[in-house]
């Protein structure tokens, strides 16, 4: 059986706001499964999976618009996407240890 959950116990799941369910819609990424009889929205389990995955490609600095793009892409095309999103991810957090180095440096030059 598919566990249906409301958009606010989905929200409070995948760690998403009500906004960002909305901008998902709105796009086309998902869509709820139906209405309780309170009117409130409803997603079913492939519904709720795809919003976890949204997030995941988030986290990982992908735009939405590349979202849209890979979320019912090929593995292959997903593949190809993480691999270069990995080097950026790799180049930003050589370039944030750098600049890391540098704060500290100038903190150790300063006098007290």
């Amino acid at each position: 059986m598919r566990e249906i959950k409301t958009l606010h116990e989905v929200c409070d799941t995948v760690g998403v706001t009500r906004r960002a369910v909305q901008g998902y819609e709105k796009r086309g990424l998902v869509a709820p499964s139906g209405k309780n009889k309170y009117g409130y929205l409803l997603y079913d389990s492939e519904a709720q999976e795809r919003i976890a995955l949204i997030k995941r490609y988030q986290r990982l600095g992908f735009k939405l618009k590349d979202v849209e793009c890979l979320i019912d892409a090929p593995n292959s095309v997903v593949k190809e996407a993480l691999i270069i999103q990995v080097i950026k991810l790799q180049e930003d957090s050589y370039e944030k240890k750098e600049l890391i180095k540098l704060a500290e440096q100038w903190i150790d030059s300063l006098s007290d």
